[in-house]
């Protein structure tokens, strides 16, 4: 087992090794001895390592699931199997276990507790995406001129990514994924594509927010389903001492013509307000107590205004099997992240409604 375990060693260098080793066991008549390699990815190269030491004869690879390891971590096998089985022909798992490998990688995840790396080959969620107008319109006439193999073979799809340089073939594209048939000649596309600009330019990103995308384009046909109402929110924050700090929110919603008004308390402000709005809708919904945020992050848009700059929140979502992320943008910071917790609400109802579910939930998070 060759073992490069400070990751230090780069592809060609590990090629002359993998092959004076191979080499030198034909010439004693060691034919029984296998040789295998283990990389490291100090140096970024653990996959192109393995893969070389393959090409010269080495027959196991030691890797683990999204190149969890020490430091910079191991070889990935999510790299590795696809590019030995699709691109090299080797034969290492069967096909109908390759179509489980993004599925099996964002368990692993799951498991780990770690957040998904959107940016993963074969298996991110970005792996097969395209943004832009001409690469979507290339796509969907021969999908080899941008992605080199067919997401399907390792369990991924393909995604269409909206943003202010998108063209109507995304906007198009977009709503087929959603089951929505919208056409090009239809007036409801171009105000779709002009309303994207327009809030892209307010500073909202719908590239990192498909599920606020849905909801918008859903408003626009005029499908989007109202599961509730808020009629306003209030939060307070107590800093008694300087240990704790806590958050009291007060929520009005109207669900099915009743008007209801709840208070919650969390560690923070966005906590506090999540709680309230669970407390009013989960009566109606119960499905709610299996959403999860699992993500909060925030932009400051403008930095030069200082604490009145304008303010985007991108929330994460989760039904313990599905994720989603929305998007809200203002002045206020508690303000933008209303706007995001509501829309994370809406779509997960929306999501259940599709395709009810009964799974556990895997992780938490407070915010």
């Amino acid at each position: 087992m060759l073992c490069d375990t400070n990751g230090g060693t780069l592809p060609h260098e590990v090629t002359a090794i993998a092959k004076t080793v191979v080499t030198a066991l034909a010439n004693w008549g060691e034919t029984s001895v296998q040789v295998g390699i283990h990389t490291h990815n100090d140096s970024g190269t653990a996959v192109a390592n393995a893969l070389a030491a393959v090409m010269e004869g080495a027959t196991m690879i030691q890797g683990t699931i999204n190149g969890y390891g020490e430091r910079c971590g191991n070889a990935d096998l999510c790299t590795l199997i696809p590019n030995l089985q699709l691109k090299l022909g080797y034969s290492c798992i069967a096909n109908e276990h390759l179509s489980k490998l993004s599925e099996s990688s964002r368990f692993i995840s799951e498991v780990v507790n770690l957040a998904p790396d959107d940016h993963a080959p074969f298996v991110g969620l970005s792996a097969f995406a395209h943004k832009g107008g001409i690469h979507v319109s290339a796509v969907e006439r021969n999908p080899l001129t941008y992605e080199h193999i067919a997401p399907e073979e390792v369990g991924n799809k393909r995604r269409i990514v909206i943003s202010d340089q998108s063209g109507l073939s995304n906007v198009l594209a977009k709503a087929r994924n959603y089951g929505i048939n919208l056409e090009r000649d239809n007036p409801t596309s171009r105000q779709l594509l002009q309303q994207l600009k327009e809030l892209e330019n307010q500073g909202y990103q719908f590239e990192a927010a498909e599920a606020s995308f849905e909801l918008l384009m859903r408003s626009a046909l005029g499908t989007r389903k109202q599961w509730f109402e808020i009629r306003g929110f209030q939060v307070h924050c107590d800093k008694s001492s300087l240990a704790t700090c806590n958050s009291l929110a007060t929520v009005k919603v109207i669900v099915s013509d009743r008007e209801l008004l709840e208070v919650a308390e969390g560690n923070g402000p966005v906590s506090a307000l999540d709680a309230a709005l669970r407390k009013a809708l989960q009566n109606f919904y119960p499905e709610i107590a299996e959403f999860q945020l699992r993500d909060y992050k925030v932009r400051i848009l403008d930095g030069k205004a200082g604490t009145s700059a304008k303010t985007r929140v991108l929330v994460e979502s989760s039904n313990g099997h599905q994720r989603w992320t929305t998007v809200g943008v203002s002045t206020n910071i508690l303000d933008a992240s209303y706007q995001a917790v509501v829309e994370g609400l809406e779509y997960g109802l929306m999501l259940q409604q599709q395709t009810p579910s009964n799974s556990v939930i895997l992780a938490e998070s407070s915010l």
